[in-house]
C-alpha cells in the first residue's frame, strides 16, 4: 500500500484521477477471474469424483448448485467490499442470510437427511442396484422390508417386494430409514434363501449374507 501511494503521488494529476478507477475495476476483475477459475477446478474436482464413485445426476446437481453458490457469494461479498460498501453491512447481510439458511435448514432436516444419507449410500455403498436387501430391527422380532433394490435416488431407495403376492409391487423407503436398520445384504445374482423371511429377525441362528 506504501508503495502504491507512493507512486500514485509521484504521478501526474490527471493519471493520480484515473487510477482512482483503474485499480479498483482492476481488482474487481481479478476476483471475479478467480472465482471463474476456482468454479471450473470445483466443477472438474466434482465430476472425477463422480466417475470414480459412481454418482448418479440427481446427486451432481445440487452438488454444483451448492458449490456455485457458495464461490459466486464470497466473490459478490469481495466485489462490494472494493466498491467501498462498509465492512460492518456486509457482515450484517452475511448473517442475515445465514438466519434464514438456517432457519430454512431445518424446515426442511427431514429432505436433507435423506439427501445426505443418498450421498452416503452412493459413497460407501452398503448396497448397491440389483442386491436384495433385508431391513432387521433390532428392537423387535419382527422382520422388516425385505426385497431387490431397483433404484436409488435423493430422497427414496425403492425395493421390488419380495413378500408381496402380486409380482411388480415396490416399497419406497427414505433414505435416512436405512441408516437406522441393520441391513442384510445378497449381492446381485446371489440366491435369496427362503427361510430368510420365516426366520426371525433377532434370532442368532439362519441364513446370513455373505461377506459384503
Amino acid at each position: 500500500m506504501k508503495a502504491l501511494a507512493r507512486l500514485q503521488a509521484s504521478l501526474p494529476p490527471w493519471m493520480q484521477d484515473w487510477l482512482d478507477f483503474i485499480v479498483p475495476v482492476t481488482q474487481i476483475l481479478l476476483i471475479v477471474l478467480c472465482a471463474l477459475v476456482l468454479h471450473h477446478l470445483a466443477r472438474r474436482l466434482i465430476f472425477r469424483a463422480s466417475d470414480h464413485y459412481q454418482f448418479p445426476h440427481e446427486l451432481l446437481k445440487p452438488v454444483n448448485g451448492i458449490v456455485r453458490w457458495l464461490i459466486l457469494g464470497g466473490a459478490t461479498l469481495l466485489v462490494l467490499e472494493r466498491l467501498g460498501v462498509s465492512a460492518s453491512v456486509l457482515w450484517t447481510a452475511f448473517t442475515g442470510f445465514a438466519a434464514v439458511g438456517a432457519i430454512a435448514f431445518f424446515a426442511a432436516w427431514s429432505v436433507l437427511s435423506n439427501i445426505f444419507c443418498a450421498f452416503l449410500i452412493f459413497t460407501a455403498g452398503p448396497f448397491r442396484v440389483g442386491d436384495h436387501i433385508e431391513l432387521l430391527d433390532t428392537s423387535t422380532d419382527k422382520a422388516g422390508p425385505i426385497g431387490r433394490v431397483v433404484d436409488i435416488n435423493l430422497l427414496y431407495t425403492t425395493l421390488e417386494d419380495g413378500t408381496s403376492p402380486t409380482p411388480g409391487c415396490l416399497l419406497q423407503i427414505p433414505n435416512a430409514l436405512i441408516f437406522q436398520r441393520v441391513v442384510r445384504r445378497w449381492r446381485a445374482g446371489a440366491a435369496l434363501p427362503a427361510a430368510t423371511r420365516s426366520a426371525p429377525a433377532s434370532a442368532g441362528t439362519g441364513t446370513q449374507a455373505p461377506p459384503g
